[in-house]
């Protein structure tokens, strides 16, 4: 592939002569043909083509074809959120009966995604430590475990997932690795170069970067081998009566068949497209991806370093630091910058972390991060409000954690807001 920073610009659309060189916005719900034999050949998946925006539509293909070309995958999809992504990703795998492994370590939404509204559905999780040893990893498993799934960087515990070992152990049992890279980007981290096989976004975050637009995305590495693991993958492998008994891992083989199933089946049922303006505005964020990641990175960087020498600070946790538990695994995974989240808590506890973040003027109190302005969170009493004191404990996130997401400002602007507000 070329250099990333030419991915964000070029990839994805390639405009002939006389298009237009911005990819277009197709603001339309559904597409003309002349002959319901042609449309037919379409609901067959005998050609490519659009006739309905609940299912696809050229905007988002073709930005979705840059997030996959940014990945190093063979096919992508875009949904209405990250959440959307996240569910579509492994309910294209489970089913009732059915059960996945997850990292405890994950953003609050997925955990009660899995622990709550996908058990309702007859689908059960394990959730296990990202330091689980292997034996403990491959203890979890079951005849009926169907995937992994984990954060590069988990939000907002900053834990860093030992990719190359989930995939393993993952693939010696005959399942895909889902890894949610929102916070990295393929910029700082490709999951797929260490043997992940499913990689979703929350394109909300850094992709947009501009709180413009929610989104999410799912990308296919496209190298692993359903038809190998036929007994366990059948909405994969066997025929779907609900579209004329086709099998997608034949049809489309391992490079097509994991997003065409989950456009044909669960876009189809579920619609949550992301609207193709949304995706227009994602792609103007993608542009600049590279560029801003980087200063993120940086800022991020130095504003930790500045905790860690602040008394007034109980603890940082940054696996950028020197001595972080992650520290290790971020020299491997993500050599060039561990994104621009950071969680610490203020000496004092949970009334001294509320008592600085109103201090603060320039970072703003929001739900939002991974955005070009900083803006800061108390997760025990927000994103993560719906979890028991034993799961925030599991899952990295104490009463006292403030996550701070560091904007592109200038870094010395960010470290005098959080002086002063630290009194």
């Amino acid at each position: 592939m070329s250099d990333i920073e030419t991915v964000c610009v070029q990839g994805g659309w390639h405009p002939g002569d006389g298009d237009p060189r911005q990819i277009p916005v197709y603001q339309s719900t559904t597409w003309r043909y002349a002959t319901s034999e042609r449309m037919g050949r379409l609901f067959d998946l005998e050609e490519p083509g659009y006739f309905y925006t609940r299912l696809q539509n050229p905007t988002n293909d073709f930005v979705a074809a840059r997030i996959a070309e940014l990945e190093g995958g063979t096919a992508a999809m875009l949904t209405s959120s990250g959440m959307a992504a996240v569910f579509f990703s492994v309910f294209n795998l489970c089913g009732a009966g059915d059960h996945l492994i997850s990292s405890s370590a994950i953003y609050g939404g997925s955990f009660n995604l899995f622990a709550h509204t996908m058990a309702r559905m007859g689908i059960e999780v394990t959730f296990v430590p990202p330091t689980a040893s292997d034996g403990e990893l491959a203890a979890a498993f079951k005849p009926n475990t169907k995937c992994v799934f984990g954060e590069t960087i988990a939000n907002p515990a900053l834990s860093i997932l030992d990719l190359e070992r989930f995939a393993r152990i993952s693939h010696e049992h005959g399942v895909p690795l889902i890894v949610d890279n929102t916070f990295p980007t393929p910029v700082m981290c490709r999951p797929f170069e260490w043997g992940a096989d499913i990689v979703v976004h929350s394109t909300t975050k850094y992709m947009d970067g501009h709180a413009s637009a929610t989104g999410g995305a799912i990308v296919d590495s496209g190298k692993f081998d359903w038809m190998a693991h036929a007994d366990k993958f059948p909405g994969l492998c066997a025929p779907d009566e609900s579209y004329h008994g086709i099998v997608y891992a034949e049809r489309f083989g391992k490079e097509g068949a994991f997003i065409t199933k989950a456009t044909s089946q669960l876009m189809r049922d579920f619609g949550s497209i992301q609207a193709p303006q949304n995706a227009y505005y994602l792609n103007i964020g993608l542009e600049s991806l590279a560029l801003r990641m980087r200063q993120h990175c940086a800022n991020a960087q130095a504003v930790a370093e500045f905790l860690a020498a602040d008394q007034r600070v109980a603890w940082v946790r940054y696996p950028g630091l020197p001595g972080d538990a992650y520290h290790e695994l971020a020299r491997k995974y993500l050599p060039d910058g561990s994104a621009g989240v950071i969680s610490f808590g203020v000496a004092g506890g949970r009334a001294a972390a509320e008592a600085f973040m109103a201090r603060l003027k320039m970072a703003q109190i929001e739900t939002h991060v991974a955005d070009s302005r900083t803006c800061v969170l108390h997760p025990a009493s927000s994103t993560h409000r719906q979890m028991t004191d034993d799961e925030l404990e599991a899952a990295g996130i104490g009463a006292d954690m403030v996550r701070f997401s560091c904007g592109i400002e200038a870094a010395r602007d960010i470290i005098a807001d959080i002086d002063q507000a630290l009194g």
